[in-house]
């Protein structure tokens, strides 16, 4: 499977794994799936962390990296992608992570049932 995680997934996976379900912490051990990190995630991080929003103290970057995740870039074809895209949620960082795992066909990893009435396979 491929997997798109959540910033708040992802950020869980880092710090307190105990926030997600089995389901969620068995597929992204499986070493047979490919597990992805947004830039987009990076970017919600990094502006979350400017804003005194959320505390960061370490590289994200690194972290995903050291975790066996693999970083996927928002490419401008996800963006036109957002023009189509119902407003079931109005957050513009779920809205570009959804787009992602829509248009590349990736499980996306969230807690979030406001992505449910999207056209993508969640995993919660």
């Amino acid at each position: 499977m491929k997997l798109l995680l959540d910033t708040h997934t992802f950020l869980w996976a880092l710090s307190e794994p105990n926030r997600l379900s089995k389901k969620q912490i068995t597929a992204m051990e499986d070493p047979t799936n490919k597990v992805y990190v947004s830039s987009i995630s990076i970017t919600e991080i990094a502006i979350k962390a400017s804003l005194g929003k959320l505390e960061l103290s370490f590289d994200p970057i690194d972290a995903a990296e050291r975790s066996g995740f693999e970083m996927l870039d928002f490419s401008a074809k996800d963006a036109l992608l957002l023009k189509d895209l119902p407003f079931h949620h109005r957050d513009p960082f779920d809205r570009m992570l959804i787009t992602q795992a829509i248009s590349r066909k990736l499980i996306f990893v969230t807690q979030d049932s406001l992505m449910d009435p999207y056209d993508c396979r969640t995993l919660r």
